[in-house]
């Protein structure tokens, strides 16, 4: 015993000195003890913090690629589609925090069709109002584009004076360009409208088949504006023209057609309408001349 004691003080003697001082030292280090080890670990990147963040799938593949060998770099089809079904949908997350912009957008246009469901009154038979639809759908009929295009050639047919047929002729235009424009804008926004009701006979032939921009309230208030313009009427029979042109207009809201906001820009794409045929007004030459056109008695050449 006394030996085995003697040859462990001979190896402690025989051990270097600069090897016994640092486990000394730590040894008496505060550092060194359970609650103060997190300061001595070096701090971790981002990249780590994140990869700790992931999900439980994402380490378990990392872990299962991990264990592969290195020498299969080419994987098989299905541990390809298996890796791919464990990624995050990055690209189709949901968008927690969108722009101003956005949500007043979508506020506006959950308030306009909450509104144009309201007013749709006279949407059905079963409504509230539907005892007088067909006071509305009448009332409607006379803001249609087949109405107003047969009545101006009517008219020009009956006119025998140069000043009324030069007023005739651009109001047939102005018709014609109405009719064409909002079919184009319907056709390119395609927005149905607040209770999805099928188009009519007459609607699919004036190409008035979707709710943006309003037909009626376009071709109410650029007839009214024209009218205005070019026709001597009395104080009460100018009232009684704007408020045909805002009836006819609001009509299609009370039949479920369009929405409020449908029937707004179509005001103001009447508005648009009138300005450019007074900008591009025919004189009375060239309505002459498109009237002999269309009745096949123009001689160019006499």
């Amino acid at each position: 015993m006394s030996g085995y004691i003697k040859d462990t003080k001979w190896e402690k003697s025989k051990m270097p000195a600069h090897q016994s001082r640092p486990r000394t030292r730590d040894r008496g280090s505060v550092l060194n003890r359970p609650e103060f080890l997190s300061l001595n670990q070096p701090l971790r990147c981002n990249a780590e913090v994140r990869g700790s963040a992931r999900r439980p799938g994402q380490m378990k593949l990392q872990q299962q690629q991990s264990q592969q060998p290195e020498n299969s770099q080419v994987p098989s089809e299905g541990g390809k589609d298996r890796r791919e079904s464990l990624k995050l949908p990055e690209e189709d997350c949901m968008q927690l925090n969108p722009s101003f912009k956005g949500i007043a957008m979508n506020s506006l246009l959950a308030i306009d069709i909450c509104l144009s469901k309201r007013l749709g009154v006279c949407a059905y038979t079963s409504s509230s109002w539907g005892s007088v639809r067909s006071m509305v759908t009448l009332l409607a009929l006379t803001g249609h584009g087949i109405t107003w295009i047969c009545g101006t050639l009517f008219c020009l047919t009956r006119s025998n004076t140069l000043a009324g047929q030069e007023v005739l002729v651009n109001l047939l235009l102005a018709l014609i360009l109405d009719v064409m424009t909002v079919a184009g804008v319907q056709k390119l926004v395609k927005r149905k409208g607040p209770w999805e009701m099928s188009p009519g006979f007459l609607d699919c032939v004036a190409m008035d088949t979707y709710s943006f921009p309003a037909a009626h309230a376009s071709r109410a208030a650029m007839v009214a504006k024209f009218l205005l313009s070019h026709l001597v009427l009395a104080a009460p029979l100018r009232v009684l023209l704007v408020l045909w042109a805002f009836l006819a207009g609001m009509s299609r809201v009370l039949l479920g057609r369009h929405h409020l906001t449908d029937t707004a820009c179509g005001f103001a794409l009447g508005f648009l309408h009138y300005s450019l045929v007074e900008t591009v007004w025919l004189s009375s030459g060239s309505c002459q001349m498109l009237i002999s056109i269309g009745t096949l008695s123009w001689r160019p050449f006499v």
